[in-house]
């Protein structure tokens, strides 16, 4: 995420952040898509474990999987909307390492 512009104080003393509205648009973005993809992997992993227990029907598999496909081109769509590849969106939680695994 891009660095903070300065806190400046106005007239009557109060801190005021000044950000750069596009990048602020930007990174805001990021983090939504973010989230999107990260409850999407855990979507798809539950979903194959749900195929790979037999829980679901073919009909539900088969549903599923058009679903999955899907919503994985959606996020491609939205990436290049905003100009992000699939790298940006795996942010590093420092001690923690990257959010998403690093196969994405």
């Amino acid at each position: 995420m891009s660095d903070p512009q300065p806190v400046r104080r106005n007239q009557t003393n109060r801190l005021r952040f000044e950000a750069d509205r596009e990048a602020v648009e930007r990174d805001l973005s990021r983090l939504v898509l973010t989230l999107v993809e990260l409850i999407r992997q855990l979507v798809e992993r539950q979903s194959l474990r749900r195929m790979e227990q037999g829980d679901l029907s073919d009909e539900q598999v088969e549903t599923l999987g058009l679903t999955l496909m899907r919503l994985d081109e959606a996020m491609k769509e939205l990436c290049e909307r905003f100009e992000l590849s699939p790298s940006d969106l795996n942010i590093d939680l420092g001690p923690l390492g990257p959010l998403l695994p690093r196969d994405q």
